[in-house]
């Protein structure tokens, strides 16, 4: 597979340029930079300018929020066809997070005046980056009522729930999830300790609801982690 068709076929697999004809998909592939990141290498931090939305091609990477102690809050984990940096394009103002990548990733970058051009010419991508925005203000609505309104256990019951959904959004049963991430990761994503998260993730695994094998954790019945949640 050359470069264009590999930009092309990943620019089909996001919902921003999922609706573009193969000819526009084609003539856009050709202003994108390849990055390649090594795992927890930093792709852009907070207060960075904003100079190029990025559009995950391979592993996964983080969205966090860093803390002058050196902590972090995890707001997102993207996948292959997932997009980030979109704000910064948007409103001129610097970066609003830091991107990091959870594992080797490689993302396709294109930059901000050739963003705005095809958005200009696009009225299909204004439309899809408006159902994208909204997506993303309704996911982090749901996150701050967990962390309002549930305990430390029901927040990761609830985030183990969501990322099974977010990868297989009809599932019912089992769920196998790739596991790029780390203890402190998930409690970041959480607002716990490492060591708490251990203990309630130790618990899970007693209880039949989850089980972690190399790479995976494999989620035994999504609708009863749910329930334990939400219980």
């Amino acid at each position: 597979m050359t470069y264009d068709d590999f930009a092309v076929a990943t620019l089909r697999a996001s919902p921003l340029f999922s609706h573009f004809r193969d000819d526009q998909l084609a003539s856009l592939a050709g202003g994108l930079r390849r990055r390649r990141f090594r795992r927890n290498e930093v792709i852009f931090h907070q207060g960075d300018p904003g100079d190029s939305l990025h559009v995950v091609s391979s592993g996964a990477v983080k969205i966090l929020l860093p803390s002058a102690e050196g902590e972090e809050a995890i707001i997102a984990t993207l996948r292959p066809g997932d997009f980030f940096g979109e704000l910064a394009l948007l409103d001129g103002a610097p970066r609003s997070a830091t991107a990091t990548a959870l594992e080797a990733s490689e993302t396709l970058v294109l930059p901000r005046d050739a963003f705005r051009g095809v958005l200009d010419q696009e009225p299909g991508l204004r439309d899809a980056l408006l159902t994208g925005l909204a997506a993303e203000l309704r996911r982090l609505t749901g996150h701050v009522e967990e962390l309002h309104f549930l305990d430390l256990a029901g927040r990761l019951a609830m985030r183990l729930a969501r990322l099974a959904r977010d990868r297989e959004p009809e599932a019912r049963g089992e769920v196998r999830l790739d596991w790029p991430y780390t203890q402190s990761d998930l409690a970041a994503m959480i607002g716990g300790t490492r060591q708490s998260v251990n203990k309630l993730l130790s618990d899970l695994v007693e209880d039949g609801l989850v089980r972690i094998e190399r790479d995976s954790l494999i989620i035994a019945d999504i609708d009863r982690l749910t329930r334990r949640a939400e219980r």
